[in-house]
């Protein structure tokens, strides 16, 4: 079996190909593409797993292509699709392109002296100039209306099983555009093998199609499942329908790694295998090692530490693990001062929040501070209780009746994070 398919299969990141794949990759280093659409101004980690089988193919030692689809994103794909999208303004759709190529770089190799280094293209560059007139000539006539409605994407949409009834022209040409991507690159480019998600296999297949019909060539096709969470449900999107954005200032390095380490025993098992470069032996151990101690969560902090890392650099791993250890009370007070005020505020999400005047918070007495000022307990009494009971902390720290608040005790120089217990947390903002 070739190794990337074999890599592929054991992760569990196979799904179909056509007949003959296994052998061109055996016979020859392959260029390969898979394409992105630019839809927004960064990808979100539904587009991990196209970037991780080209950061795998380009491993095995074969070529791997990024297309980022400034002309398809005009029109945008109905595959998986139950309404049709709302079209982007040119300049918008560039900048989104623009924005994409940044970010892909950062994933695969592009320099280097090797002949597999990676390339990153623009469908726009030869759509821009080919008319409709010249497309449907000589593109549109090698492949039928029947064919095009073969496809489960166009089928599904006609049938009214979506909850749409029909799809427009402009949508029904996507993967007759897609296809000439195909075309175009087997041409100029000696690419010989499209991959994508499962929902492309229509697309996909397109492509090999009209090479074979308008260029007498063979080409290949190879799909990866559709991620979703052991249960069933949508993977990539908070409780909310939030997505989680590989760009740090859309989604911060700190939720992103919240995300993967609360993912539950069964999708921690799948997602190690899934999203991180971690090798067969290594995971199964830490399978194995998992099973013994599951509360432990150690599957959970491998995986958010290996997608974290790939995704955001070594540092910013490390300031939300920190930052996580802080969350569950396993760091120092001066941890939590070193916090910046865009990191605090992530970490404590949610929790209520009172601003008092700077001039009020330094120098207050404890009790008259988590009484009358904040409003975080009732009543003076109940404040000097509970800390007779020794349950009050300030910054995490145990306090008494006679702590009052120093310049210092400030986290970023204007925040108090109170508790009572060990979860009934409150935020003073001194302004």
């Amino acid at each position: 079996m070739d190794a990337f398919i074999e890599e592929l299969k054991w992760r569990g990141l196979f799904s179909d190909m056509t007949p003959g794949t296994e052998e061109q990759l055996d016979k020859e280093m392959t260029k390969a593409y898979i394409g992105f659409d630019p839809t927004a101004d960064s990808l979100h980690i539904g587009s991990l797993i196209q970037i991780k089988i080209l950061a795998h193919f380009q491993q095995h030692g074969h070529q791997p292509i990024a297309l980022v689809g400034g002309a398809t994103g005009m029109i945008g794909d109905p595959s998986g699709k139950s309404a049709e999208r709302n079209l982007l303004s040119e300049e918008t759709l560039l900048y989104y392109v623009d924005c994409l190529k940044n970010q892909l770089s950062r994933f695969l190799e592009f320099d280097g002296e090797g002949d597999n280094k990676a390339i990153l293209v623009n469908n726009y560059d030869w759509m821009k100039n080919f008319t409709f007139l010249d497309f449907a000539k000589n593109i549109g006539k090698h492949i039928t209306v029947n064919y095009m409605m073969a496809k489960d994407s166009v089928k599904k949409r006609f049938s009214g099983d979506s909850g749409v009834d029909g799809m427009s022209f402009t949508e029904f040409t996507y993967q007759l555009l897609q296809g000439y991507d195909y075309l175009h690159l087997y041409q100029n480019d000696g690419v010989k093998l499209q991959m994508g998600g499962s929902d492309q296999w229509g697309n996909i297949t397109t492509g090999t199609e009209l090479i074979r019909r308008k260029a007498q060539g063979e080409a290949y096709a190879l799909t990866v499942p559709l991620i979703t969470k052991a249960d069933g449900s949508k993977f990539g999107k908070s409780e909310s329908g939030e997505n989680y954005w590989l760009d740090a200032k859309k989604t911060s390095p700190y939720k992103f790694y919240q995300f993967w380490l609360n993912a539950t025993d069964s999708d921690a098992e799948r997602f190690i295998k899934f999203y991180t470069f971690l090798p067969k032996e290594k995971i199964e151990a830490l399978i194995e090692e998992h099973k013994t101690a599951a509360h432990e969560r150690k599957l959970q902090k491998k995986l958010a530490e290996e997608v974290t890392v790939w995704v955001h650099g070594q540092a910013e791993y490390e300031k939300a693990l920190k930052a996580s250890q802080i969350l569950f009370g396993q760091s120092t007070a001066e941890d939590l001062i070193s916090l910046d005020e865009e990191l605090f505020l992530q970490v404590f999400d949610g929790v209520p929040q009172k601003e008092i005047s700077k001039s009020e918070v330094v120098g207050s007495n404890i009790v008259d501070l988590i009484s009358e000022k904040s409003g975080f307990l009732k009543s003076k009494g109940e404040a000097k209780r509970e800390l007779a009971g020794n349950s009050i902390s300030v910054n995490k720290t145990k306090v008494g009746e006679d702590f009052s608040v120093s310049e210092s005790d400030l986290i970023d120089g204007k925040f108090l994070l109170l508790q009572k217990g060990k979860k009934n947390y409150f935020i003073v903002k001194g302004i």
